[in-house]
């Protein structure tokens, strides 16, 4: 199995497109290191995830909470939970990412490996769960995930079978440590989750144009202090600042992928005045537009004559 760069590719209510595996193996697995942009958007998809950070800091968001998380840690996301991942500074980041469908590990719902391990995690109220190498059993579920994942990469004879038992050893360990009791998310948190999940549609499709609060507010029917009040809870920004950060992320991709020019991308990311599509994407890429391909082609010159291959398989793909 190949493994993906981190990406995202989401539909009209935020959920990606991707195809995580196939119908035969519903999974698949993801890495990212310094040769891509640094931000992988909001999104949500029916598949649970697990993460690993082999090097530098990540900070991982998970429906209005966040964490940076150092080399050595990860975390679970469970199905449907928005998320987010981003990293900044020069320091090098790499991390990877295992993403699967709930029925490689359950089976059936009838099953005792669905009722007894995997539902309590689906049901309850946690949406994540971080990993730390210093807690025995998150570091024996950390040393699981990057065994499934060195499996589903490597391929060798009856991987398949390996990369379900390390997975199942993950889930069973995730199990164990969190209570089945746990609070059900209330209708609050819930109601928030599909708001959100409209608004985020919503800016999606509209990207381009002139977006203000009051425009992303009505799109879920509420006012805009509810609006602004369901952005902070649930992402822990703006809404108009979570715009601009989406913006500059699809120009960022667009200037890597593509010789369009930048007045061009800027225009077809919503920035209709060139200095301020200058000034905003520096301001959160620490360099201008112009700057910032010239370093994605400099970059991939280098890549095509360096001798050395890279310690796994690259495709395009999404996170």
């Amino acid at each position: 199995m190949k493994t993906s760069l981190c990406g995202s590719s989401a539909d009209a209510r935020g959920r990606e497109l991707v195809e995580h595996g196939t119908a035969l193996f519903p999974a698949a697995c993801y890495r990212h290191g310094p040769e891509t942009v640094n931000m992988v958007p909001w999104h949500w998809h029916d598949e649970l995830e697990a993460i690993l950070v082999r090097e530098g800091l990540l900070t991982v968001s998970v429906e209005g909470e966040s964490r940076t998380l150092e080399a050595g840690e990860g975390c679970f996301i469970t199905a449907g939970a928005l998320h987010h991942v981003h990293w900044e500074g020069e320091e090098p980041v790499l991390f990877l990412s295992i993403v699967f469908h709930p029925r490689l590990v359950g089976g059936s719902v009838e099953s005792i490996f669905w009722q007894g391990y995997l539902q309590p995690l689906l049901s309850g109220g946690g949406r994540r769960v971080w990993l730390s190498g210093e807690v025995p059993w998150q570091a024996e579920a950390l040393e699981a995930l990057e065994s499934a994942w060195r499996v589903c990469v490597e391929e060798p004879p009856g991987f398949e079978f390996m990369a379900r038992d390390r997975l199942s050893w993950l889930i069973f360990l995730l199990s164990a440590h969190s209570p089945a009791a746990r609070k059900a998310p209330s209708e609050k948190v819930l109601r928030d989750g599909e708001r959100i999940k409209t608004m985020l549609r919503y800016i999606e499709e509209h990207l381009g144009e002139a977006l203000t609060a009051a425009r992303i507010a009505q799109s879920a029917a509420v006012s805009e202090s509810e609006c602004l009040r369901c952005f902070r809870s649930m992402i822990g920004t703006s809404p108009i600042q979570y715009v601009r950060q989406l913006r500059v992320q699809r120009a960022a991709e667009l200037l890597e992928a593509t010789d369009w020019k930048i007045a061009d991308i800027g225009a077809a990311c919503g920035f209709q005045e060139m200095g301020y599509f200058a000034r905003t994407f520096r301001a959160l890429k620490g360099r201008t537009p112009s700057q910032y391909r010239e370093e994605c082609r400099n970059r991939k010159k280098k890549d095509t004559t360096c001798k050395t291959p890279p310690p796994v398989v690259e495709s395009k793909g999404n996170f």
